[in-house]
C-alpha cells in the first residue's frame, strides 16, 4: 500500500489540477484526452457544473422512455444533427463533450464550450440487436455518486 501514501503537498496539488472526466455506456471507450497541468482550479469549473446539470436532465428524460427507446441529443443552432448518447464528459475549465453515433451509425464526438451549450434531448428507438436500451443517465449519476 506504499503507493497510496501521499504527502500533504501532493494531496493538495492533485485537487488543484484541472480535470478531464468522462463516462461511457461501453467499457471499450477511448481514454480521455490528456489535460494541461498549468491552470489550477479550486472549485467546480463551469464545464463541470454544466455536465452535472445535464445528467439531471438526461435522467429525468430517460424516466419517461419505454424499453424500446433511448436518449439521443440534438444540437440546436448547428448542423451537427442528432447523436445517440454513448458517453459524456467535461474537460476543465470550459469544455463539455458528447460521444455517440449519428443516425447513420457513424462514430461521432461533439466538443462544445459550456457557454454555447444548447441541446435538445430526443427519444430514438433502441438498436434492434439490443435486448434492453442503454441508460446513460443511470451510469452518469452513479459515477457522480462514486466520486
Amino acid at each position: 500500500m506504499q503507493d497510496d501514501i501521499r504527502t500533504t503537498a501532493e494531496a493538495f496539488e492533485s485537487t488543484a489540477l484541472p480535470r478531464c472526466h468522462e463516462v461511457h455506456t461501453s467499457a471499450q471507450a477511448e481514454a480521455p484526452p490528456e489535460y494541461p497541468t498549468d491552470a489550477p482550479i479550486d472549485v467546480k469549473s463551469p464545464a463541470q457544473w454544466a455536465y452535472e446539470r445535464l445528467i439531471i436532465y438526461i435522467q429525468n428524460f430517460e424516466k419517461s422512455l419505454d424499453n424500446q427507446h433511448e436518449v439521443a441529443i440534438g444540437f440546436t443552432g448547428a448542423e451537427a444533427g442528432v447523436i445517440r448518447i454513448e458517453g459524456m464528459g467535461f474537460f476543465d475549465p470550459d469544455i463539455v463533450t458528447f460521444y455517440g453515433t449519428d443516425l447513420a451509425g457513424t462514430k461521432t464526438q461533439l466538443i462544445q464550450h459550456y457557454s454555447q451549450l444548447n441541446v435538445m434531448l430526443r427519444a430514438l428507438p433502441k438498436r434492434l440487436e439490443q435486448a434492453t436500451p442503454n441508460r446513460i443517465g443511470f451510469r452518469l449519476a452513479q459515477d457522480l455518486n462514486d466520486h
